[in-house]
């Protein structure tokens, strides 16, 4: 069943880096909204006649708590109609229609595999939800490892969140990578680091978000190692 449209209220809004926002969203026709790690919202937004050319989709960067607050990472694109209207137009008491949730790129069950959550800008959304539900739960699992490809440091999205994650969570490491700035992390791409992750071929699980350049040379390049097409799974964002 297709979920019902709502109406959801911005409480808090929070720069995250340049150009990137979180936005916390509370649905008010609703006590608890319930939703899987993984999962997305559809807004429909005030940018064009015909309302399929209106509606976005952005995934729930929160932990489902039983509450009926979301939070979403939103990027400013060059040119695109939905973040212009976003970041010109939303503040704090704006009103939205959403959808949802829905979606298939949820956590795999059960999780009896390494687990690689490869992404780049903000689809690490999907990835923050599903690790702290992970850790609140004690949800039992194998090694997991967050590839997280960006430009410079200032680009790094929950980077502190991460790195106590990573003390809390056993068997969780955080790979931030950089491709444009020299540090003390790795610098590059994401596929150097889970092709040399991956080296001893365990049985693993892929999991990839964001841009397509990324997410189709990442699959070409996970299937070539060797490793089956049903254990590799995407969110193409773009």
């Amino acid at each position: 069943m297709v979920p019902q449209w709502q109406k959801g209220v911005v409480i808090r809004i929070e720069q995250a880096t340049h150009n990137t926002r979180r936005f916390w969203i509370e649905l008010p026709e609703t006590n608890s909204f319930f939703f899987k790690p993984g999962q997305f919202v559809t807004l429909d937004l005030p940018i064009h006649e015909q309302r399929n050319r209106r509606w976005r989709s952005y995934s729930i960067a929160s932990m489902p708590d039983e509450s009926n607050v979301i939070e979403l990472l939103i990027v400013y694109v060059e040119g695109g109609a939905a973040s212009k209207y976003i970041f010109d137009e939303i503040k704090v008491g704006s009103e939205f229609t959403l959808r949802g949730a829905q979606g298939v790129f949820t956590m795999p069950e059960p999780m009896d595999k390494d687990l690689y959550l490869v992404c780049t800008g903000t689809g690490i959304a999907p990835f923050r939800s599903m690790l702290h539900y992970i850790n609140q739960h004690q949800v039992p699992h194998k090694q997991i490892h967050l590839l997280f490809g960006t430009r410079t440091q200032n680009d790094l999205l929950y980077a502190d969140e991460m790195r106590e994650l990573e003390r809390m969570v056993p068997g969780f490491t955080y790979h931030p990578i950089l491709s444009r700035e020299e540090w003390e992390g790795e610098t590059g791409y994401v596929h150097e680091i889970y092709e040399r992750l991956c080296f001893d071929m365990n049985p693993s699980y892929f999991m990839l978000c964001g841009w397509k350049a990324m997410i189709d040379e990442a699959k070409e390049r996970i299937l070539k190692m060797g490793f089956d097409k049903k254990d590799v799974h995407l969110e193409l964002y773009g």
